[in-house]
């Protein structure tokens, strides 16, 4: 799969995105069984809010990923939180977020996605964000970056390059539903954006990807495996994630 370099190929690429897309679709169909149901929540030790969807998707997706990449490490936030962290090094890994926006799926609201991204030297190099109740997606990878629109069935029906658009003079700024916080309103003011959007997840990079909006800040706390996905998304859109020490 590899050539000389060490880097993927382009078929290795695409068969990659393939496994990425079915895992991610088939966790989605689990998720929306579980959507559908009604899900009792739970605490895990941190606080944070955890169901039966978050779980049964994540296996799903280390099925697949074991399979197919039975020598790339994968790092998922429900087997972290059971005490399972293997041993990364320095090489690639996956990242896992199988349900990223248990708030927005408790409220019911839709706006949920299911992420996994490709990590290697320190950056994710591909990843698929999927949000099931929207039935769409955003897989990119270093071949580009696209759009998916899911069908009923959960196969992909069409897809569509993406890219993000010049900042405009007054540039839409999206903010979190569940996370937003004084200091993301104190940078709007200060950097003068009116225009705001409320989106929950990762939707939000895929939104800026596509050139529908062009900014999200974010002051609270948030974690690798809920940035990764979107970020592997928007670099390939032509994007970028920074600190605000740029």
């Amino acid at each position: 799969h590899h050539g000389r370099t060490g880097q993927m190929t382009t078929r290795a690429t695409r068969e990659m995105m393939e496994v990425l897309e079915t895992a991610a679709l088939e966790a989605g169909q689990a998720i929306l069984k579980v959507y559908a149901e009604g899900a009792e929540v739970m605490l895990k030790a941190d606080c944070s809010p955890v169901t039966r969807a978050d779980q049964e998707a994540e296996i799903i997706i280390l099925e697949h990923l074991a399979r197919a990449f039975p020598d790339i490490p994968v790092i998922a936030e429900e087997s972290v939180a059971a005490g399972r962290v293997p041993e990364i090094g320095n090489g690639p890994f996956f990242l896992v977020d199988p349900l990223d926006g248990t708030k927005e799926f408790i409220a019911r609201n839709g706006d949920f996605t299911v992420n996994i991204a490709l990590v290697q030297g320190g950056a994710p190099v591909a990843g698929i964000v999927y949000a099931p109740v929207c039935h769409l997606a955003y897989s990119a990878s270093k071949s580009g970056v696209e759009k998916l629109t899911a069908a009923a069935d959960f196969t992909i029906a069409a897809r569509q390059t993406i890219a993000v658009r010049p900042c405009p003079t007054d540039p839409v700024a999206l903010v979190s539903r569940s996370h937003n916080s004084p200091e993301t309103l104190a940078y709007l003011e200060r950097e003068g954006i009116l225009e705001r959007r409320i989106v929950g997840s990762s939707l939000k990079f895929g939104l800026i990807a596509e050139g529908g909006a062009d900014i999200y800040p974010r002051f609270s706390r948030t974690m690798e495996w809920d940035t990764a996905a979107g970020d592997a998304v928007l670099r390939a859109a032509g994007g970028q994630v920074t600190d605000a020490q740029g």
